[in-house]
């Protein structure tokens, strides 16, 4: 079995601020926790205390070998109300571009990983006539301060991902999300209240397509300040396997959730890739197979990234970045096989023509996953919820293993 990986290849792991900073109060997503009622099964708080810890963060990421960081720069901290913009925030994020470079790992920066602004999202949020605008603006003022240290950014964070849920989710969470937003707006004092990872299923294509002009606001704006920086957009999206009759099944699901983002990536640099599970699609729908199943319900199966980034690349024509991939299990002898058995196959599938630039981790320790709180796992490091003190699990030994015997090879 081939696992040589291009000389270049970004290693790394990945993180998301109001996953992993704490205490993001200016955000919309902090604001739909405090709510009643709330999707949100837990308020973030203090989250893994990350705005502050970030130091030993960078280092436990250095110390596992690792070329690359992947984070995300918070709108809602630089930018807590309309036109107000924090100089404290944005040098905090100069200060962990820089913290990244000194210990020798590239920053990839995320434009925005969900959060937002809370008056933004109270203004319309990404549906708003001037939405593109303002976020190109937010994108040119971190270009201003970091742009010419990052080494990729990302613009949205899988703008897809309501549509990929569509289904997965019990009937009800989508009356409680309607019933979330009503009162998010009621206590914003304004007419409408979305975030971006919480968007009812009447409103998706509308959604699509707004996130489709902000991402090329933004991509310009980043461009404007870098020509030469890589830029793309990252979507989640699952290996699709038909089995016989499932075929039609399948191409559905691709036409539906992904091939948009596919089209629009080739103008792009890169399509990020985020992928943490398979789905078989018989005669008569998706399909479980037997076997250990992840904690989202799949089958586990490691070469489903090597699927997702084969697709990825064959639709839209440009190199794949693999922003994020893990699995959600309490169990860490998962983890810890599952990693290289995944990377072994996506050396094949690099092999075998499909360019991969780079490879994060999500995540470096456990924290807040969204509408499920704190219950799900995919970090390698666990969080002590009470002192936040981290600790490594085995399987970032066996990620810094495999690391150690591949990279640069």
């Amino acid at each position: 079995m081939t696992t040589q990986f291009p000389v270049d290849f970004h290693w790394g792991v990945a993180v998301a601020g109001h996953q992993n900073e704490g205490d993001n109060v200016h955000s919309d997503i902090w604001h739909l926790e405090h709510v009643t009622p709330s999707l949100f099964r837990e308020p973030s708080g203090a989250a893994c205390r990350g705005y502050e810890l970030w130091p030993g963060d960078l280092g436990r990421a250095a110390g596992l070998g690792l070329n690359a960081f992947r984070f995300s720069v918070e709108w809602a901290r630089i930018e807590p109300a309309r036109g107000e913009v924090s100089q404290d925030a944005l040098d905090h994020y100069e200060q962990v571009v820089d913290g990244c470079l000194a210990r020798g790992l590239a920053p990839i920066v995320t434009f925005n990983h969900f959060a937002a602004p809370h008056w933004f999202s109270g203004a319309g949020s990404w549906l708003a006539d001037d939405a593109a605008e303002l976020f190109a603006d937010q994108c040119d003022r971190v270009m201003a301060r970091v742009g010419d240290r990052i080494a990729a950014g990302v613009t949205l964070n899988e703008p897809n991902l309501e549509q990929l849920l569509q289904g997965k989710l019990p009937p009800h969470v989508e009356q409680v999300k309607l019933d979330m937003l009503a009162a998010a707006a009621r206590a914003a004092g304004t007419e409408t209240y979305f975030a971006g990872n919480v968007i009812p299923g009447a409103a998706q294509e509308e959604f699509r397509d707004a996130f489709t002009v902000v991402h090329r606001a933004a991509k310009a704006a980043i461009k404007a300040r870098r020509a030469d920086l890589p830029v793309g957009v990252s979507i989640a999206i699952c290996d699709e396997v038909a089995l016989p009759g499932g075929e039609a099944g399948r191409d559905a699901k691709r036409a539906r959730v992904y091939d948009h983002w596919l089209e629009v990536a080739r103008d792009d640099d890169f399509i990020g890739v985020q992928n943490y599970e398979r789905v078989y699609h018989g005669p008569d729908g998706e399909v479980v197979p037997d076997g250990p199943r992840n904690g989202m319900g799949t089958v586990i199966e490691p070469a489903s990234l090597a699927g997702a980034a084969r697709y990825a690349h064959e639709r839209s024509g440009v190199p794949v970045f693999v922003t994020e991939h893990g699995i959600q299990t309490a169990d860490d002898r998962q983890r810890a096989a599952f990693i290289p058995a995944a990377l072994d196959a996506l050396a094949e599938e690099i092999a075998s023509g499909t360019p991969v630039l780079g490879y994060c981790h999500w995540t470096l320790m456990d924290n807040f996953e969204w509408i499920f709180g704190y219950e799900p796992q995919l970090g390698l490091f666990e969080v002590d919820r009470e002192t936040f003190e981290r600790t490594a699990k085995p399987s970032a030994a066996a990620y810094a293993a495999f690391v150690r015997a591949h990279a640069g090879r």
